[in-house]
């Protein structure tokens, strides 16, 4: 097994890494205290190629591979999760089901603007009363004679929602056939019957602007639905397979960031007459935190390899995928931990990234499928039991 990199994939890490030295790491502070969406940094990155890291060029993008998503999104995040988490969302969430199922027009339209970061792309899914359970939504596509849907119910958890332009909906068409009876819309933000909610106060990741959404008669063109009729639980499972290989690149990138400034700090502090890195205690924490680090980045680069394939050839990486989110959020939670109990009452400071590097990891195990979601997906996937 060749593990070494390609000239164009170290490329756009080094291209990610220094947006992300020169221009995140340095906001991310400001962004993470105030909320405010990074729109200037979002317009960099996007016009550096990091919005559609798998687009094709012909529609605006940088045509690279999964394994450069990676280690972009890596990159991002060591210098802030919520800028990832935009990054996350419109190339993963966005951008790939449209390339899979949009058709020609609705690739230029849609993916091109959001590619380029001229435009910022959401995902909606989850609603109020139905998170992991994507089937039991109630938002509610009625089928008009002219082929048009009119589209009612509400969405919550959306990440990007009270900037986005363009959001890929989900909607139920017939309730009846459960699963197969969902369909999935592009929908445009600036036309009635669109509303957003309040932008959601959140623990971490504060920066990427969370709210609510509803939909009042909203209506969509026969020419606005992604994929065919009833092939939207299809879609969004198919979608969120590779979202989770994002999560997971974060997760990697926040735990990175924690384990860099943890490797510093147990070199400079002194306690008992000595650095505390020689305390075999702080010594072990410090192996435990390497080598989760790097089972993360291992197995997160396996599922990007495993996605590249099936790009190519067909397939499924929902297995590849599952474990690498889970490996790696869980990673990222247990090694923000160690992080802050190794640097005590410093890692409790704002004055120190290390408490948003805390707080933002907790997310990676939550959305885009909690940890538990993942299991049942890996065993599934294992037994062939349902």
């Amino acid at each position: 097994m060749d593990f070494r990199f390609t000239e164009e994939q170290l490329m756009i890490q080094d291209v990610a890494r220094r947006i992300a030295q020169e221009k995140i790491a340095p906001s991310a502070e400001h962004h993470d205290r105030t909320g405010e969406f990074p729109l200037e940094n979002i317009r960099t990155l996007g016009e550096n190629g990091l919005m559609g890291i798998e687009v094709p060029a012909e529609y605006g993008g940088a045509g690279m591979d999964p394994v450069s998503y990676v280690l972009a999104m890596v990159e991002i995040a060591a210098g802030d999760a919520a800028h990832s988490t935009i990054v996350s969302v419109n190339n993963s969430l966005f951008c790939n089901g449209i390339l899979k199922f949009g058709t020609e027009a609705q690739k230029q339209l849609y993916v091109r603007a959001i590619a380029e970061g001229r435009e910022i792309g959401a995902f909606a899914l989850t609603e109020p009363q139905s998170g992991s359970d994507a089937t039991a939504m109630r938002c509610r596509a009625v089928k008009q004679a002219d082929g048009s849907f009119v589209i009612n119910g509400k969405k919550s958890w959306i990440t990007s929602g009270p900037v986005a332009k363009y959001i890929v909906l989900f909607a139920m068409t017939d309730p009846a056939k459960g699963p197969k009876g969902i369909t999935a819309f592009m929908v445009d933000t600036t036309k009635p019957g669109f509303h957003r909610g309040k932008t959601e106060p959140k623990l971490g990741i504060r920066a990427s602007a969370t709210c609510e959404i509803e939909f009042q008669d909203y209506v969509a063109s026969a020419d606005e639905v992604l994929g065919t009729e009833g092939e939207g639980f299809k879609i969004a499972m198919g979608v969120l397979d590779a979202g989770r290989i994002g999560i997971a690149s974060q997760a990697i990138g926040i735990a990175r960031a924690a384990y860099e400034a943890t490797l510093s700090y147990v070199k400079e502090r002194k306690a008992f007459g000595a650095a505390i890195g020689t305390f075999q205690m702080t010594q072990a924490k410090i192996a435990d935190m390497k080598c989760k680090l790097d089972a993360a980045l291992l197995l997160t680069l396996r599922a990007a390899w495993t996605k590249g394939e099936t790009d190519k050839n067909g397939g499924r990486f929902s297995t590849e995928a599952a474990v690498a989110k889970l490996t790696a959020s869980e990673a990222a939670m247990w090694i923000t931990h160690q992080a802050v109990q190794i640097h005590g009452g410093m890692g409790y400071s704002k004055e120190m990234p290390l408490e948003r590097y805390f707080r933002d990891a907790k997310i990676t195990e939550i959305y885009e499928g909690t940890s538990e979601i993942q299991r049942l997906v890996i065993a599934r996937n294992e037994t062939g039991l349902r």
